[in-house]
């Protein structure tokens, strides 16, 4: 089993990034896997053709308001996480043909993400080991990754976009998952589809950081995306889903 967490600012293409690299291990064979929405915008779900309110499932942040708030329940005793573990694998979980599907969600409620946080991460300690692939969509912020949602990751991406800030971003995440003491085999640095290729220079210019390319713009992808449609099954030869391809060979996928 390996872990794959992909990271960046808002807006540099990263959830379409995870759906077609699972797209790319599903026509490999490289399955089960398992898909996991960080982001409290929840898109992941859509991109990859799964609904969780259609197919009766819940976000993590439901199922803790559902068990602690919406019936009166406390929090004191037994860690919050601890007690409803089992109801993310039971009501949380999305369970398809080639991938699991779980998502982290939006939380209603005032207060920081910690309990959500702990909850997942409990969760997933356990729930891993059976698949082959882990993917993690992580949001713009640097929140769930300092709070530790998965400690041991194989591969860390940081995608990038055409500014400063994504630079930023790139070293001040790698330092963050140092300070948080995550451990990691290999952290990297994509190129989102807004990404000029004038910049490549200086992302490989980063010290401990491999640029491995960048995701070329696709109309098609584009499309599917404003329409809210699935990016699993384009056909390979697409501008985007080729330069993920060519992405993950570089990385050693």
């Amino acid at each position: 089993m390996k872990i794959i967490v992909t990271m960046g600012r808002g807006g540099t293409g990263k959830t379409s990034f995870v759906s077609l690299i699972a797209d790319y291990f599903i026509r490999k064979g490289d399955t089960p896997l398992l898909l996991v929405d960080l982001d409290p915008d929840q898109n992941l779900g859509e991109m990859v053709g799964v609904d969780l309110e259609a197919e009766g499932r819940k976000t993590v942040a439901e199922l803790l308001e559902d068990t602690f708030i919406g019936k009166g329940g406390t929090t004191i005793g037994v860690a919050p996480s601890e007690r409803i573990e089992h109801r993310i694998w039971r009501d949380g979980l999305y369970e398809g043909k080639n991938f699991d599907f779980l998502a982290l969600g939006t939380k209603w409620v005032e207060g920081c993400y910690c309990m959500p946080d702990a909850a997942l991460r409990d969760a997933l300690s356990r729930l891993t080991k059976q698949y082959k692939y882990v993917l993690i969509d992580a949001p713009g912020g640097l929140e769930h990754l300092n709070r530790r949602v998965t400690a041991d990751v194989d591969e860390i991406f940081d995608v990038i976009g055409p500014s400063s800030k994504s630079f930023s971003h790139l070293i001040r995440a790698k330092r963050v998952a140092e300070e948080s003491g995550i451990h990691w085999k290999n952290f990297s640095s994509i190129g989102g589809f807004l990404f000029p290729q004038g910049l490549a220079t200086r992302a490989k210019e980063i010290s401990e950081i491999r640029y491995l390319g960048k995701i070329e713009f696709d109309e098609v992808v584009a499309k599917r995306v404003i329409e809210g449609l699935p990016l699993i099954g384009l056909p390979v030869d697409l501008p985007g889903p080729a330069s993920v391809q060519q992405i993950l060979e570089s990385a050693g996928y």
